[in-house]
């Protein structure tokens, strides 16, 4: 046996602790999506009531969007709206 293949590599993705205001709303963006909701509609709600049920579990998606306030995430989808430019 090759002793270079003899071990286990680990993939390490971008952690959930490391994940900005944005690349978090994407994620449970494609979270919401994989799962058949609608993501635009489930993440308004969860902005609004601050009910956090509104956004799926799957992926721990719920848990990546409430690392951050809801006015952080609010903040961080107005200013990408209006530099869209």
């Amino acid at each position: 046996m090759d002793k270079e293949l003899d071990y286990t590599m680990k993939f390490e993705g971008i952690s959930n602790e490391k994940m900005s205001v944005a690349q978090s709303i994407d994620f449970v963006y494609e979270a919401l999506i994989e799962k058949g909701y609608n993501p635009i509609n489930q993440i308004i709600g969860y902005i609004l009531s601050g009910d956090s049920s509104y956004i799926t579990s799957y992926k721990d998606a719920r848990t990546v969007i409430k690392k951050f306030e809801r006015d952080e995430i609010l903040e961080e989808v107005i200013t990408h709206y209006l530099n869209r430019k």
